[in-house]
């Protein structure tokens, strides 16, 4: 008779307990709603601009098969918060606003103030339940950011634009090319499958665009991104398993 001994630490016992799970479902509910409130305005909106059904199917499409690399890469994330944190809080905290580069380092952070590390046996509820304050406190800044100031935003873009209308999509672009650059670069410089990475995906996306331009295949677009995602994540792991890295 084969015996299996539980070797989790005593404190996932009220990580995985059900009121917690209880107490994470409004949470995802309510960012399920909001979702689909965004939906049905962005619907309304894109009708008053005068944009057909197909092109906003054809936007919702896109969206969709962009959305596949970044949810793979939460769900592995979920996976190793679900190990240290527990199911309810690794669903709630990835499905609001969460990041695992910032929610794992964040849950160290809290249980580190009582004396222990995530994984240890000996970590007590008090010191579960700070390591969950310092995550949902330390993505508070977010949130209120991105409440307050989001409505100002339209009005910095036109007084940056000086009233030219000609230069609000340039300043846009600007702006998007900007913040992927500013992420890119932090993988550039991390080592040769990282940055192997980044160019492999950055040319797969330059060539899938030339050619959906070039021939007008409107398929060709939606997947572009979702296919440079997986590309370059495809050729940083080969690099990574057969050359390593070189710096």
């Amino acid at each position: 008779m084969v015996t299996f001994v539980n070797h989790a630490p005593a404190y996932m016992d009220v990580a995985n307990s059900e009121w917690l799970w209880l107490a994470a479902l409004p949470v995802v509910l309510l960012v399920l709603v909001q979702a689909a409130l965004f939906m049905r305005r962005a619907w309304k909106t894109g009708k008053e601009m005068g944009l057909s059904e197909e092109q906003m199917k054809s936007g919702i499409r896109s969206g969709v098969i962009s959305a596949i690399g970044p949810a793979v890469a939460v769900l592995v994330g979920m996976l190793a918060l679900i190990a240290t944190v527990g199911g309810p809080m690794a669903w709630m905290r990835l499905s609001v606003i969460g990041s695992v580069m910032f929610e794992i380092p964040a849950a160290e952070f809290g249980v580190g103030q009582l004396g222990y590390s995530l994984g240890d046996e000996g970590i007590t509820e008090a010191a579960f339940a700070t390591a969950v304050w310092t995550m949902t406190l330390g993505a508070l800044g977010w949130l209120l950011v991105s409440g307050l100031f989001t409505p100002k935003m339209e009005n910095i873009r036109q007084k940056v634009a000086g009233g030219k209308e000609s230069l609000l999509p340039v300043i846009t672009s600007a702006a998007m090319l900007g913040a992927f650059s500013y992420l890119a670069t932090d993988e550039v410089v991390e080592g040769t499958p990282r940055t192997m990475a980044v160019v492999f995906g950055g040319v797969t996306m330059l060539g899938l665009l030339h050619i959906a331009d070039k021939h007008d295949i409107q398929w060709i677009r939606e997947w572009a991104l979702g296919t440079a995602m997986i590309v370059g994540l495809l050729a940083g792991m080969v690099l990574q398993l057969t050359v390593g890295t070189f710096w």
